[in-house]
């Protein structure tokens, strides 16, 4: 276990917990904490022996939103202080979402504002069957900007403008119905569920699966065309002259295990 302040990084082999670790305000976003899980995020990006990274919250909440004393004073920044400040949670959400390896989200309790970003931001999330979600931000007369590239990427345009506009809370059936979530599942089986996944990705090849996570951000909303269809050949091409493809494509035909594989 690796502490900081305002976050725990537990490590499990090659999987690595990064655990947001403000209990008492819900695990609910500061400037502090946004700065703790960015460098987090960056350490594990950067560790070769880490495959998998599960972004959790410690006590009751998955993580509640901006921390309501951050809020009061943001209300006095001037623009240029809130831009820096958003730009500073931005960049976060953005390294979590870009993440070398795979990353799952692990909800339980509530998932709100800026918490819903980092379940968005997550490749794959598993949430608790008592888990509640919203966008809340236009209750403050704000807008969920720094999280929407991320929400809009999970739940699409149509089921976006609801949330944002209403602030509703999303009930974790809805949440898995738009597709926000992946699994739902109970609180005492989040666990389990997780290491299922955790063995699955096991399985892939590292390079594989971070030039997998690149070609969905590239593909999404491309028209089908000749330069696409060229790209994805120079992709495919590329890679299978890897030594990672090369190892695991004659394991696969030797009927033996890849040397990576963990």
């Amino acid at each position: 276990m690796t502490d900081t302040p305002n976050i725990e990084i537990e490590r499990n082999g090659a999987v690595a917990t990064l655990w947001m670790d403000r209990p008492e305000r819900h695990n609910a976003f500061d400037e502090h904490l946004i700065d703790a899980i960015d460098r987090g995020l960056q350490t594990l990006g950067a560790d070769d022996s880490v495959r998998v990274v599960v972004l959790a919250g410690r006590g009751r909440s998955f993580s509640a939103g901006a921390d309501l004393d951050w809020m009061r004073r943001a209300a006095n920044y001037d623009v240029a202080r809130n831009r820096d400040e958003a730009e500073a949670l931005a960049r976060m959400l953005r390294r979590l979402a870009e993440l070398p390896k795979p990353t799952i989200a692990r909800v339980h309790g509530a998932a709100i504002g800026g918490g819903l970003g980092l379940v968005a931001a997550c490749d794959i999330a598993v949430a608790s069957d008592k888990a509640v979600f919203a966008t809340s931000e236009v209750k403050f007369g704000l807008i969920p900007a720094t999280i929407g590239p991320y929400v809009l990427r999970a739940i699409g345009p149509r089921q976006a403008a609801r949330y944002f506009l209403t602030a509703e809370l999303i009930q974790p059936a809805k949440a898995y119905e738009i597709g926000l979530v992946h699994e739902l599942v109970a609180d005492d089986a989040l666990d389990a569920a997780i290491d299922t996944l955790v063995q699955a990705l096991a399985l892939g090849g590292p390079n594989a699966q971070a030039e997998s996570k690149r070609l969905i951000r590239d593909l999404d909303g491309q028209t089908i065309g000749d330069a696409l269809i060229a790209d994805t050949a120079a992709r495919i091409a590329g890679i299978r002259a890897t030594d990672e493809a090369r190892e695991r494509l004659d394991a696969f035909l030797s009927a033996r295990r890849a040397k990576d594989a963990r």
